[in-house]
């Protein structure tokens, strides 16, 4: 077994299954996709190690274990439509493609997009369209979406955002607004009406757009 895939079945067996993560799909997809062609640079050495791994000044992928977690929240069926919001490099976008129906991955960093676009397309992922653009306002274009997936944190969802969620979608994000920075999954009914449920303790940085101001409170 290669050097990579063995660092990959450790990180789903040391990590990922020991953290209440039991959605196999999650597990057989991070254990096959190459987590480190989504790191550029040096730090691709540092893919698998179990913690937050800076990739731009304030961004970056959560924990493997984290990132699971969340992903688990969302409970990706096959008919799904998501969005990414925040994708990076397109790790997130290229797991939650192997559940999924088709994944818009929202990036507003060109550098960031650009490896996105280019790995996914040598990897042959065919089911992500990278879009560059502003987080905080999403992608009306193709919504709505049956998941929204933030990669970080908010103290306050934008609005405009949370509009484009589809009756019986999920929204994951990690919610900074208070002392302690929490996991939730907001879930749309069929009127319309938002609920949201506490998962767990996370702590990612917030993205920008997504500070305290006037928007959607948890």
């Amino acid at each position: 077994m290669a050097i990579t895939a063995l660092q990959r079945k450790n990180m789903v067996e040391s990590q990922v299954r020991p953290s209440d993560v039991t959605d196999r799909r999650i597990m057989a997809a991070m254990q096959a996709i190459p987590r480190e062609r989504f790191v550029p640079g040096p730090n691709a050495a540092l893919a698998y190690m179990d913690e937050f791994l800076m990739l731009a000044p304030g961004r970056g992928m959560a924990s493997p274990r984290t990132f699971a977690r969340l992903v688990q929240l969302a409970e990706i069926e096959a008919t799904d439509k998501v969005l990414d919001v925040g994708a990076l490099t397109g790790y997130s976008a290229a797991v939650m493609a192997n559940m999924a129906r088709d994944v818009v991955a929202l990036e507003s960093d060109k550098d960031l997009a650009a490896w996105a676009t280019k790995t996914l397309a040598d990897l042959a992922i065919g089911n992500v369209s990278v879009v560059m653009g502003e987080l905080a306002k999403g992608c009306l274009e193709s919504a709505p979406y049956d998941v929204i997936m933030i990669e970080g944190a908010a103290s306050q969802l934008p609005e405009k955002l949370v509009d484009q969620l589809a009756p019986g979608g999920r929204l994951v994000t990690i919610d900074a607004a208070g002392e302690i920075s929490l996991a939730v999954v907001l879930s749309r009914a069929a009127d319309g009406k938002i609920s949201h449920r506490v998962a767990f303790e996370a702590t990612v940085p917030i993205l920008a757009g997504f500070e305290a101001t006037k928007g959607f409170e948890f």
